[in-house]
């Protein structure tokens, strides 16, 4: 299957502080050599802060705040993990309203380990086929979805495609996953 994004505008959506590094950079690697055009969104300017699990990372420039751009300004959305990050991301009515948008509007989106609390706040994954870190799977379950334990899932149920992996150990599949389904 072709991955070439072809100039298409991807999404990462990132609190301030807490987002897991390699959840953010490998999938931006990812889509730049695929010929897409990752651009980081917070909800606030200036730059974010990464981890590496508990430890600091590096800083990242945010592109874009939640309230500058919508679903209408990209192609598709991927939400890095990161315990920290979907947790202080889902109490954001504006991030929450700009994820849910990409549903709204049939735009494929991609969500690795802790991510998918993102698509639970978004009321996004009832009657979906789904995985995440495994400390999600309760609130998978209570949110009307149906968690799996497997390195990588595709979902069509629902108005659009929604690819999620469990862990940093998922990455490969999940960007190649991601890719193909961008380019679709």
């Amino acid at each position: 299957m072709a991955t070439d994004l072809n100039g298409a505008a991807v999404a990462f959506l990132a609190a301030p502080e807490g987002t897991e590094q390699v959840e953010l950079t490998e999938p931006w690697t990812a889509v730049e050599k695929a010929g897409g055009r990752p651009q980081l969104v917070s909800t606030s300017s200036g730059r974010i802060q990464a981890f590496n699990h508990l430890d600091r990372g590096d800083h990242f420039t945010v592109d874009a705040t939640v309230g500058e751009v919508s679903a209408d300004d990209f192609a598709a959305l991927v939400l890095p993990g990161g315990v920290a990050n979907p947790d202080f991301m889902r109490m954001d009515r504006r991030a929450v309203e700009f994820t849910k948008g990409f549903f709204d509007k049939a735009k494929p989106v991609a969500a690795i380990c802790h991510a998918p609390w993102m698509l639970v706040e978004a009321d996004a994954v009832s009657g979906r086929r789904l995985t995440s870190f495994p400390s999600l799977r309760t609130d998978i379950a209570n949110a009307g979805g149906e968690w799996v334990d497997e390195e990588v899932v595709v979902c069509s149920m629902g108005p659009n495609k929604l690819v999620t992996s469990r862990k940093p150990d998922d990455i490969p599949a999940f960007n190649e996953t991601l890719l193909n389904v961008f380019s679709e």
